[in-house]
């Protein structure tokens, strides 16, 4: 049956009014995502402290990869073993003793300070007592990397080394490089001399004895004052 229009007209003005009165679905505000964590990378003298105590405990083989001008008289590194040892870690301090064959005078010491790193090198004679020459090196001037590290001479080792008539060690540059796994590298450097020795980190050696000077070294035998060899050039 056909609807007179009246009725179409009001049918549709219904719909029309019933559809108004539906609101539209509103979603639920959802809660922010959290912020990323902020990512804090290790200060490089932090890094460079982690990656050489990841060494402690062992020992490790070296070689003289330069050393310029070559020795002219005799080479107290020749045709010796070259023994690193990374003998002692802490939070703050790391020593590394560096035997020259059957001379155990050197320690490497590594020490955190408030502003980078600081190296001094701790020369014993074998009865433990200092060398005339003994605690001198210097601290990072810049923040040096995960992976390398400079140490310019400091003002007490310059007065040190001019008392002891060594005025030409007043500009070394020590430095100290590590490639976990594969390379660690000790330097000495200044205005026309360059020594580096590096020492191989894929396979560790048998631990050398106590350092000269160090409490579990005061048992060995003590050996001939005239056999003593001089220490290195510094």
């Amino acid at each position: 049956m056909k609807l007179p229009a009246l009725a179409l007209l009001t049918l549709a003005l219904a719909a029309c009014d019933s559809g108004s009165n539906l609101s539209p679905e509103v979603a639920s505000p959802q809660p922010a995502p959290p912020a990323p964590a902020p990512v804090i990378e290790a200060h490089p003298a932090d890094a460079f402290m982690q990656n050489v105590a990841g060494l402690c405990g062992n020992a490790y083989a070296g070689r003289v990869v330069e050393d310029t001008p070559a020795p002219t008289g005799d080479d107290p590194f020749g045709d010796k073993p070259l023994v690193m040892h990374v003998r002692e870690c802490s939070d703050d301090e790391i020593r590394i003793p560096f035997h020259v064959g059957d001379d155990h005078s050197r320690t490497w010491v590594l020490t955190r300070t408030a502003t980078g790193l600081r190296l001094k090198h701790d020369h014993r004679h074998e009865d433990g007592s200092d060398d005339e020459v003994t605690m001198y090196g210097g601290e990072t001037s810049s923040t040096g990397s995960a992976t390398r590290q400079e140490f310019p001479v400091d003002a007490e080792s310059r007065a040190m080394f001019s008392r002891n008539d060594m005025d030409v060690s007043n500009t070394n540059t020590w430095a100290m490089e590590i490639e976990p796994g594969d390379m660690f590298a000790y330097e000495l450097s200044r205005p026309e001399r360059m020594f580096r020795v590096e020492f191989d980190l894929t396979e560790t050696v048998p631990s050398p004895p106590a350092p000269w000077g160090a409490e579990d070294a005061a048992d060995m035998e003590p050996a001939d004052p005239e056999q003593e060899e001089p220490a290195a050039a510094n």
